[in-house]
């Protein structure tokens, strides 16, 4: 357990196989580096994570840390709360490995240093919603991020109660979590597919789902259950904690509102 019950942030900072092609677009091997708004885009989120009181330490995560912060990102080795850990072969086997020891006790927030819009008033918000979940999952809303950006193209799982879009925070809280980390392992591939996700969780539940007969809640607490675990959805109610930046549109509108939030 982390000191004094603070959570320890893993901020996952690394590239999939093969390179990225948005990074290289920008002329970086790494994500995190492209620069926004005048500096890159972890600069950004690790700022955010380091404003919340609730968090103690920062774990990035990366297959190469070093040189993920290098350059005018030292700043970042040097902080206070900041650690690096080396990843291994893909994202959910490299979170088991340190998730729950000295080097990032629980609880633990999952992050991404690709979500530039994130604000510690959306951490905050998170953190005080997981409640006695073993596994949250933070989310926003359509309806909210449309009325503010009704022309952004996002991947939307839809439910009963409407439309849903992660915002890539989810906290994970104890060490019974590991069949959550499991599935995540056999499922990276599907992560932007709703409907092989739900099959893993058995016909009903996908049917459920993909004929919308079904809440967001619920889905999660039955997905959930067959893994030995509670799992809750926190929902988010600012647009842009919806809005992580992996293609040039999303870039283009960040930029814009990073710049309009900048004066």
């Amino acid at each position: 357990m982390n000191e004094q019950g603070k959570w320890t942030a893993i901020l996952l900072a690394g590239s999939r196989p093969g390179g990225d092609p948005f990074a290289e677009q920008h002329g970086e091997r790494f994500k995190a580096r492209v620069p926004i708004a005048g500096e890159a885009m972890i600069a950004h989120v690790v700022r955010t994570l380091a404003a919340v009181d609730r968090i103690g330490r920062i774990v990035i995560l990366s297959q190469e840390p070093e040189a993920v912060i290098a350059g005018d990102l030292g700043w970042i080795g040097e902080h206070p709360k900041v650690a690096l850990k080396t990843s291994g072969q893909g994202i959910s086997r490299s979170i088991a490995d340190i998730a729950g020891t000295a080097a990032a006790p629980w609880p633990v927030l999952i992050a991404t240093a690709d979500h530039p819009l994130l604000a510690p008033s959306d951490v905050e918000l998170f953190l005080n919603g997981v409640g006695d979940a073993d596994v949250a999952v933070a989310m926003v809303p359509q309806h909210v991020l449309l009325a503010a950006y009704p022309d952004n193209k996002r991947t939307w799982l839809r439910f009963s109660d409407g439309g849903f879009t992660g915002a890539n925070l989810f906290g994970l809280t104890g060490p019974n979590v590991s069949a959550v980390l499991d599935l995540w392992a056999n499922a990276e591939k599907d992560r932007k597919a709703a409907r092989k996700l739900m099959l893993r969780f058995g016909p009903c539940l996908a049917i459920r789902a993909l004929t919308r007969t079904i809440t967001l809640a619920s889905a999660l607490a039955t997905a959930g259950k067959r893994l030995g675990v509670k799992v809750r959805p926190v929902l988010l109610d600012r647009a842009e904690a919806g809005i992580d930046v992996d293609k040039a549109s999303d870039y283009a509108l960040a930029s814009s509102i990073l710049e309009r939030q900048n004066g």
